[in-house]
C-alpha cells in the first residue's frame, strides 16, 4: 500500500507540473490567437485525445444519457468556459506565474462559496483565506494601490473555477466521471469557438493555428488528455490531503515555467506574495491532513 501511495503521489506531482507549465503554453498561445479561439481549439483537441478512453474504460454508471447528465454537464461546461475564458483574457496582461498562483486560490474559494449552500467552513479555511489575500495584495496591488488588469481577470477566473469544482462535486458521485468530463469539455469548446467566430475571426486562421501548434498540443493533449487521465488513475490511491497539497504545487510549476521559458522575473514583493498565497492554499487544506491521519489510525476490520 505504501508503494502504491508513493506512486500515486509521484503521478499527481507530474499532473501538477503539466498543469503548471500549461500556463506557459496558454501565454505563448496569445501571441498569435485570441483567447477564445485558443481555448476553443485546445479543448476540442483535449476532447479528441480523451475519446479513445471510452473504448477502454467502461461506463461506471448507467444513467450517463439522462437529463441530469446532459444538463449537469452543460452547467459544468459553462462554468469551465467562464473560468478558462477570464483566465485566458487575463494572460494578455499578466504573467504565467501570477496567473498560476492567483488561479490556485480556487482551493480557498471553494469552501468559502460553500457557505452560501449551508456548508460548514472551518477556522483553517478562514486562516488560509486571510493569508492568501495578504499574498494576493503583495503580488497584484502596486504601491499606488493600482491593480494589474490581468490579475483581476485571473482572480475572476478563480471564482468561476471554484464554482466549477462545486458543480462537479455534486455530480461526480452520481454520473460517470470520464463521460461527464468529455461532455463538459465539448460544451466549453463549442462556447469558446462561438465567441471566437464573432470576436476573433481575423486571427482565427490556419496559419495562426499552425504557428501555435505546440502551445495547443501542450494545453490540449497534455493538460486535458494526459493529465486528466493520470489524475483519475492517481487519486484512487492518493490520500485526499496528499492530493490537495500536491495539486496546489501547480502554481509553483507555473512560476518555474514562466521563469525558465518566458524569462519572467518576480521582485521581492512578488516572491513574498506568492509564498503567502501558497501558504494560504496549504493552510486551507489542513483539515484534510488531519482527517487522513484519523482514518489511518482506525484499526482495520479485515
Amino acid at each position: 500500500m505504501h508503494t502504491r501511495n508513493l506512486r500515486a503521489d509521484a503521478t499527481l506531482l507530474l499532473v501538477a507540473a503539466i498543469w503548471g507549465f500549461a500556463f506557459v503554453a496558454q501565454s505563448l498561445g496569445m501571441e498569435t490567437l485570441g483567447p477564445f479561439g485558443f481555448n476553443g481549439i485546445r479543448f476540442a483537441v483535449g476532447v479528441v485525445s480523451l475519446l479513445p478512453l471510452l473504448w477502454f474504460i467502461p461506463c461506471a454508471i448507467g444513467s450517463e444519457g439522462g437529463k441530469k447528465f446532459w444538463l449537469g454537464g452543460f452547467v459544468a461546461g459553462l462554468f469551465l468556459f467562464m473560468g478558462s475564458a477570464t483566465q485566458q483574457v487575463g494572460l494578455l496582461w499578466t504573467t504565467a506565474g501570477n496567473a498560476g498562483f492567483i488561479t490556485g486560490l480556487y482551493v480557498v474559494l471553494v469552501p468559502l462559496i460553500g457557505i452560501f449552500f449551508a456548508q460548514r467552513t472551518g477556522k483553517w479555511t478562514w486562516l488560509g483565506a486571510a493569508v492568501a489575500v495578504i499574498g494576493l495584495y503583495l503580488l497584484s496591488v502596486g504601491p499606488d494601490f493600482s491593480i494589474n488588469k490581468g490579475d483581476m481577470w485571473v482572480l475572476m477566473s478563480a471564482g468561476f473555477f471554484a464554482g466549477h469544482v462545486l458543480v462537479i462535486g455534486s455530480l461526480a458521485k452520481k454520473l460517470d466521471n470520464l463521460r461527464l468530463a468529455i461532455w463538459q469539455f465539448v460544451v466549453c469548446a463549442v462556447l469558446s469557438m462561438a465567441v471566437a467566430m464573432i470576436r476573433e475571426l481575423d486571427t482565427l486562421t490556419i496559419e495562426n493555428v499552425r504557428s501555435t501548434a505546440w502551445p495547443i498540443a501542450w494545453a490540449g493533449i497534455a493538460s486535458v488528455g494526459i493529465a486528466y487521465t493520470l489524475q483519475i488513475y492517481a487519486q484512487k490511491d492518493a490520500p485526499p490531503s496528499h492530493a490537495a497539497i500536491i495539486m496546489s504545487l501547480e502554481s509553483v510549476f507555473a512560476a518555474i515555467g514562466g521563469a525558465l521559458i518566458l524569462g519572467e522575473v518576480l521582485d521581492n514583493r512578488g516572491l513574498i506574495g506568492c509564498s503567502l498565497m501558497l501558504a494560504g492554499m496549504l493552510l486551507s487544506q489542513t483539515p484534510l491532513f488531519f482527517n487522513d491521519r484519523k482514518r489511518r489510525s482506525v484499526p482495520s476490520q479485515s
